[in-house]
C-alpha cells in the first residue's frame, strides 16, 4: 500500500512542482511523509496501519524533487559525477534503519522504531521552515523589535536564503528572474566567485506541467520507451530483493526445498502455517540485509564511469543486459557462497540501472515538464514493485526457472528500450524550452 500511494501522488506531485516549484513540493512531501510516519507508530489496528503508510507513500513520491533541484543547478559536466553519488545517502540511510532495527525492535518494539526514524523528516521541515523565514526577514525586516537585530545574526542567510533554494530554473521559466539572480548570487559567493555580467533574460513559459507534452511528437517515443524501463527496473529490483529470501531460506536452487519443508512442518502448530504468521527476525537476518544493501554501492565507481565515457543509453543497456544474464545464473547448483555472491551482484546491477535511469529522466524533459516526467515515470516505477512479489514469492514456488526466465526477459526487453532511445544526455545541456 506504500507502493500504492507512491503511485497516485507521483504524478500528482509531479504536476504541481512543474506548476508551483520544486521547493514547495519537496516541503509539503516531507511534512507529510514525517506526519503520517509519526501517526503510523500509534496505529490502534492494522487496517489503520495499512491506511497511515499508504499516506506515507503519497508524502515520500514527491521526494524526487530533490534531485530535481539538484540537476537543476549542477553544470553539465558534473551532473553524471555527482548525481550517482547521491546513492551513497540512500545507502547510509538504509544501513542507518537496519541497525537501529536490530537494536530497537527486540528491546522497544516496532513503533518506537518508527518514531525514530521520523525525526529526520521532522528536522528537515523544520529546517525549511526557519531558513525561509529568517530569509523573508533579512529581505524585508519587520519594524518592532525584530529590526534592531544586529545584521551579523542574520548575515548568514545572505550565503543561503533557504536551506535548500529554489530551483533558478523554475524561477526563470516563472519570469520570477529576480529571485532566480538572488539565488545565482548566492552561489557565486559560496564559490568565492562574481557573477558574469549581463542581464538574465529568458521567455516566460505559462505552459507548465501538461501531460500531453509528455506525449508530444517530439518527446513520444522517449517518454514511451523511458516508462518500460522504468517498470522494468523496479520488477527486477525488489525481484532481487524477495527472490533473496526465497533462496537462501528454502533452498529452491539446488532442490532440497521439499526436504526441508518436511522437517520444518513436522509439530507446527496451525497458526504459523497462516500465510498471516510472522517470525520475529533473528541477528543473522540483520546481517544478512547489511550484506545485500551494501552490494547497492559495490560497481557505483564502475557506474559512474560507464555514464560518463558510454554514455547515459549505453551504459543502462549494458547493465540491464548484465542484470538479465546473472538471473538465468542463479539456476546453477552451487554453492551458499556462490549463490550468495551471484544475488549480490545482481543488487549492485539492479542498482546502477536505478542510479542511470534517474539521472537519464532528469536530464531529458525540459524545465516546463521535467518534474512531471519524474513523477510518472515514479508511478510505473511502483507498478513494477507491486507486481515484484507474485513473482518472486508465488510463481518462484511453482516454477523456479520459469520465474528467472520471466525476470531475464524483462530485463532483455529493458536493455533493448534503454538502447535505441532517441535521445542521449552525456555532454547535453538541459534542455528550459520544450
Amino acid at each position: 500500500m506504500v507502493f500504492f500511494g507512491y503511485m497516485v501522488f507521483s504524478i500528482l506531485f509531479g504536476l504541481l512542482a512543474d506548476r508551483y516549484g520544486r521547493w514547495k513540493i519537496l516541503l509539503i512531501s516531507f511534512l507529510w511523509g514525517a506526519y503520517f510516519s509519526l501517526l503510523t507508530s500509534f496505529s490502534p489496528s492494522y487496517i489503520w496501519f495499512v491506511f497511515l503508510r499508504t499516506m506515507v507513500g503519497c508524502g515520500v513520491s514527491g521526494h524526487a524533487q530533490g534531485l530535481i533541484i539538484k540537476t537543476e543547478f549542477l553544470p553539465t559536466k558534473y551532473r553524471g559525477y555527482m548525481l550517482p553519488l547521491s546513492q551513497v545517502f540512500w545507502l547510509t540511510g538504509s544501513l542507518l534503519v537496519i541497525g537501529l532495527a536490530s537494536v530497537v525492535i527486540p528491546t522497544i518494539g516496532w513503533r518506537w522504531l518508527i518514531r525514530i526514524t521520523s525525526i529526520p523528516g521532522i528536522v528537515l521541515t523544520v529546517a525549511f521552515m526557519v531558513t525561509k523565514l529568517m530569509g523573508s526577514l533579512l529581505a524585508s525586516p519587520p519594524a518592532g523589535p525584530v529590526a534592531l537585530l544586529p545584521h551579523r545574526y542574520l548575515s548568514h542567510v545572505h550565503l543561503s536564503p533557504y536551506f535548500i533554494p529554489e530551483s533558478a530554473r523554475f524561477n526563470v521559466s516563472t519570469g520570477n528572474t529576480q529571485a532566480a539572480l538572488v539565488t545565482l548570487e548566492c552561489i557565486a559567493k559560496m564559490n568565492r566567485s562574481v557573477m558574469p555580467e549581463g542581464k538574465l533574460v529568458e521567455p516566460i513559459l505559462e505552459k507548465r506541467g501538461r501531460f500531453t507534452d509528455l506525449l508530444d511528437a517530439k518527446y513520444l517515443r522517449t517518454t514511451l520507451q523511458i516508462w518500460v524501463v522504468w517498470l522494468g527496473i523496479s520488477f527486477a529490483y525488489y525481484g532481487v530483493i524477495l527472490a533473496s529470501a526465497e533462496l537462501l531460506e528454502r533452498d529452491l536452487v539446488c532442490g532440497s526445498r521439499s526436504e526441508l519443508e518436511v522437517v520444518v512442518t513436522v509439530g507446527v502448530s496451525e497458526e504459523s502455517q497462516s500465510p498471516c504468521h510472522c517470525q520475529v527476525f533473528a541477528p543473522s537476518d540483520y546481517q544478512t540485509m547489511i550484506i545485500s544493501t551494501i552490494g547497492e554501492i559495490a560497481l557505483n565507481p564502475l557506474n559512474i564511469l560507464g555514464i560518463n565515457f558510454l554514455g547515459r543509453r549505453l551504459s543502462l543497456s549494458i547493465t540491464m543486459g548484465c542484470t538479465a544474464l546473472f538471473f538465468l545464473l542463479l539456476s546453477i547448483c552451487t554453492s551458499s557462497a556462490g549463490l550468495i555472491g551471484f544475488l549480490f551482484t545482481l543488487r549492485a546491477l539492479v542498482a546502477s540501472n536505478f542510479n542511470t535511469i534517474y539521472i537519464y529522466t532528469a536530464e531529458v524533459y525540459p524545465t516546463t515538464m521535467r518534474a512531471l516526467g519524474m513523477g510518472t515515470s515514479g508511478s510505473l516505477c511502483r507498478i513494477g514493485a507491486m507486481v515484484a512479489p507474485f513473482i518472486s514469492q508465488v510463481l518462484m514456488s511453482a516454477s523456479f526457472l520459469g520465474a528467472l526466465c520471466l525476470f531475464s526477459s524483462v530485463c532483455v526487453v529493458c536493455a533493448i528500450s534503454a538502447f535505441t532511445l532517441p535521445i542521449e544526455t552525456k555532454g547535453r545541456a538541459l534542455q528550459q524550452l520544450k
